[in-house]
């Protein structure tokens, strides 16, 4: 019997092992292929490990058609969108789970409704209410609207957190003469750490690739995100392989810096030990 579940363990290693290699493959070809010099055709067959270590082709990117500018505008959009979902997501969320008012339901109900909508549909309406405001050609509406298109669901993905949390951790700080907002920071947030650490990636991830609200609401070319830089730059260096994989790669680097950050948070348990403060 421990020799069949043995067995089963090496076998199904195996096929993990098998689906990781075949998963990383694009990346090492990426990586292979940008370490290239004056990579003008695809390389075939394909390689993975690089024939030497040629970093110019990221230095020629970096350096090329304003790609660092294009850089720090998505770094400084993302970064402010992803701190202001949290804040707003977090705060939405606890006053669902814990807290009663009149007409809760009928709110929470039009937040579950919104979610239905795509997201290319109610741009036309949002571009009209931004140019109404003249916030169009700004990071303003930008990160405005980067940040109101998830509240609904953040909420959502939120609140379940929040609602397992035990009405007695809040009853004990109520009766230290705590508030609501000694709550929130004491118990809630120490508590959903990971989940947060969640929302962060993935609020960050989707502001950082995000195409079509970018272009259509940034007119201004010295304005642009990187994924518009990145489609320019494709189209500008269209047989040069190494130079557009170059750029794809760094874009990848904010991505894995922020997973790597709360990679702890992101896979550790919610601890059920008591209140700190």
């Amino acid at each position: 019997m421990r020799k069949k579940q043995r067995s089963l363990q090496i076998f199904l290693h195996v096929i993990l092992i098998g689906l990781v290699l075949f998963s990383i493959f694009p990346f090492l070809y990426m990586l292979a292929t940008a370490m290239t010099e004056d990579s003008y055709t695809m390389p075939y067959p394909p390689v993975i490990i690089p024939k030497s270590f040629y970093f110019g082709n990221f230095v020629s990117a970096w350096t090329s058609s304003n790609f660092a500018r294009f850089f720090m505008n998505s770094l400084f959009v993302s970064t402010v969108s992803t701190m202001l979902t949290i804040i707003v997501s977090v705060m939405s969320a606890y006053g669902f789970a814990k807290i009663n008012f009149t007409g809760k339901n009928i709110l929470f109900n039009l937040y579950i409704f919104s979610m239905m909508i795509p997201a290319v549909l109610s741009l036309v309406s949002q571009y009209t209410v931004l140019n109404a405001v003249h916030l169009i050609d700004t990071y303003t509406g930008l990160i405005l609207l980067y940040v109101s298109g998830g509240i609904a669901g953040n909420m959502y993905f939120l609140k379940g957190f929040i609602e397992d949390i035990p009405a007695e951790y809040e009853e004990s700080v109520y009766i230290d003469g705590g508030s609501r907002w000694t709550v929130l920071r004491h118990v809630i947030l120490p508590m959903c750490k990971s989940s947060i650490a969640t929302l962060a990636i993935l609020s960050f991830m989707g502001s950082w690739d995000e195409f079509f609200s970018a272009l259509t609401i940034i007119k201004t070319e010295s304005k642009r995100t990187l994924p518009i830089a990145i489609k320019m730059f494709q189209g500008q260096n269209a047989t040069q392989w190494g130079l557009v994989f170059a750029a794809s790669l760094i874009a990848l680097v904010p991505i894995l810096l922020i997973f790597i950050t709360f990679q702890k948070a992101f896979v550790k348990e919610n601890e059920g030990g008591g209140i700190k403060g």
